[in-house]
């Protein structure tokens, strides 16, 4: 039989709406517009869109191949709540991905990745908690998170880009879900330090950075998971 001979399933194009329904929730539930535990609604969400259920039942199921949301039979779907021993895990494995990324960074990075660098490092500190944090909480965590995916693109392997693209759910969740700024004196120092590292090409020091700062704030995530009310643990609330 020729390729040509061959019976394949007929081609459907991907249409905007379908595309751009599963972008916009996707990207609400990183930005903690939805918070762990919370039930999407179909119809809802539907409503709030002005568009039929059907590219949201299919963005859903995308979204559930994500790891962002969990279905629960007779229950619907929710925006996915990590347990304490996932959580735990997370961060093991994200100190030691986090500190190859930084090691590689050193060595491979580029003048624009360097400027990048600064500049996503300048804008999270711009974004530092204020008295009334529930302000700029949201804005903060995503800066957080894009300030370290700017290391790791520095790095320049895409196997590891890709790793810790799909770690960078769980560590969205998380943040979320605790709540647990990432911008405290000390953290913005090891934000600083793991930049003059990179920088100065110093790859051993950036891994030893990027390591301490991953642990500090696993820490920080942990003592705060521990702290919050029981309610708060299995809901996804916060205090």
């Amino acid at each position: 039989m020729t390729p040509s001979e061959v019976k394949l399933p007929a081609f459907e194009r991907p249409t905007l709406v379908r595309e751009g329904v599963y972008q916009h929730l996707r990207g609400a539930i990183l930005g903690g517009e939805f918070s762990p535990g919370e039930r999407l609604g179909e119809v809802e969400l539907s409503a709030r869109l002005g568009v039929s259920r059907t590219p949201v039942r299919e963005a859903m199921m995308r979204l559930t191949q994500d790891g962002l949301i969990d279905t629960e039979a007779n229950k619907g779907m929710r925006v996915r709540q990590l347990a304490l021993p996932e959580i735990t895990e997370t961060y093991v494995v994200r100190e030691e991905l986090d500190g190859l990324a930084a090691a590689l960074a050193a060595e491979h990075h580029t003048a624009s990745d360097a400027a990048a660098l600064r500049s996503a490092l300048a804008q999270l500190d711009a974004a530092s908690p204020s008295a009334d944090q529930s302000n700029n909480y949201r804005e903060q965590t995503l800066l957080d998170l894009a300030f370290h995916r700017r290391v790791v693109e520095a790095a320049h392997n895409a196997v590891l880009l890709s790793l810790c693209r799909d770690l960078e759910v769980r560590v969205a969740l998380i943040k979320h879900q605790t709540r647990t700024f990432n911008a405290y004196l000390h953290t913005h120092d090891q934000h600083a330090a793991i930049l003059e590292a990179v920088l100065s090409r110093d790859a051993e020091g950036a891994r030893r950075a990027a390591r301490h700062h991953v642990r500090t704030f696993g820490a920080l995530v942990l003592a705060d998971l521990a702290a919050a009310p029981a309610h708060a643990a299995h809901t996804g609330e916060t205090a």
